[in-house]
């Protein structure tokens, strides 16, 4: 058997993802060692300068360093760790000194006297002892190589739910995510929340599902704003729902001009997706895209686009597929005249905003109708 690597580390950019993995080992080492209270220690590794870096790693090499008053294995966590980033309190010289002191102390540490978790967010892993821990820890990197961001948020949910006892419908954890966005705390409570209506936590039944109908009614689009609901009302045709969204949008205040971004950004999508299913490059099944029509014209036209990744209405290729076929599945998807045309009715509304500043509402509504009807 390989030899018990003498601590654990867990790196990522998001500190509640990390935080998550590390309370976890935490949990598992002193449990694993029958550690009680007096063995467990927590240090903070969160600094704002120099001096607070030293007096950081100063106490956790005197946690490290203490014999158990009732003697057995320590299990030591040195939590938040924020002086490994790429930020100016990580550059200076005074940190990489303090750095270059705790791999020192790492090295010498016998697993047999005591457990150290680290986690740290964010981190530079171009630097030398992010390597070094990677080479010599057990190492996690929070998400995973190689996922996405939408990826990690969908894992993220996934754990909550099975660990209150209950599960996924189809379609329901990538709803979440979009209506949630990159917030990984709202995205647990959420979870939570979701998971208790549907009959899980404590006792659970064995088929309590968070169905997509769940997620729709309860969980707020937090990542959109209230024009979502706007935006989804129209991709999907429904004129009357469409007009009680702007009502709503307007009585609380909002603005025309993030509705309309919405929906620019939803038509872009639509007018690519209908291009490539008249062309026969794309093909729409009953559970959305068919995903090797998805790669066959990823691969034929994505360098048309210039290779970029970054997520882009402008590029198809770099939506989240389940979200595209739900685009396109919601409603009969019009005709390709009608998207561009529905295009010019944004640009004319915009245009006509700028000149009836007072009248916001009335401009998007007769769009609205315009446009689906």
């Amino acid at each position: 058997m390989p030899a018990a690597k003498a601590f654990a580390f867990v790196c990522g950019p998001d500190d509640f993802l990390v935080n998550r993995i590390g309370q976890g080992l935490f949990a598992a080492r002193a449990d694993e060692a029958g550690a009680d209270d007096f063995s467990r220690e927590i240090i903070s590794g969160f600094a704002n300068n120099v001096d607070e870096v030293a007096t950081a790693v100063n106490r956790f090499r005197d946690a490290v360093q203490t014999i158990p008053m009732f003697g057995g294995k320590r299990v030591v966590w040195f939590k938040d760790v924020n002086f490994l980033a790429d930020t100016v309190t990580g550059r200076a010289e005074g940190t990489l000194e303090q750095v270059e002191g705790l791999q020192e102390l790492l090295a010498k540490v016998n697993p047999a006297d005591v457990a150290i978790v680290i986690t740290a967010a964010p981190v530079d892993r171009r630097r030398s002892f992010p390597k070094w821990c990677e080479a010599n820890a057990d190492f996690t990197l929070a998400g995973g190589e190689g996922e996405s961001a939408g990826e990690a948020l969908a894992a993220v949910a996934l754990a909550e739910a099975q660990e209150l006892g209950a599960t996924f419908g189809p379609g329901a954890v990538e709803l979440l995510v979009q209506k949630v966005g990159a917030n990984t705390r709202l995205l647990a409570e959420e979870t939570r929340k979701l998971a208790t209506y549907a009959g899980g936590g404590p006792g659970a039944k064995p088929d309590s599902v968070i169905e997509e109908a769940h997620v729709a009614d309860l969980t707020p689009n937090v990542a959109e704003g209230d024009f979502f609901e706007a935006a989804d009302c129209f991709s999907a045709g429904d004129l009357p729902g469409t007009l009680r969204a702007l009502q709503r949008h307007f009585f609380t205040g909002g603005d025309a001009r993030p509705v309309l971004a919405a929906l620019q950004n939803r038509n872009r999508i639509l007018i690519q997706a209908r291009v490539l299913l008249d062309s026969g490059e794309l093909r729409l099944g009953g559970f959305g895209l068919d995903k090797s029509s998805v790669a066959r014209a990823q691969e034929a036209y994505s360098p048309l686009f210039g290779g970029d990744t970054e997520k882009s209405s402008c590029n198809l290729f770099t939506q989240n597929p389940w979200y595209v076929g739900k685009l396109l599945g919601a409603a009969r998807l019009p005709p390709l005249r009608r998207l561009i045309d529905n295009q010019q009715e944004f640009i004319r509304a915009f245009e006509e905003i700028v000149q009836r500043p007072n009248e916001q509402e009335t401009v998007l509504r007769e769009m609205a109708v315009r446009c689906l009807t």
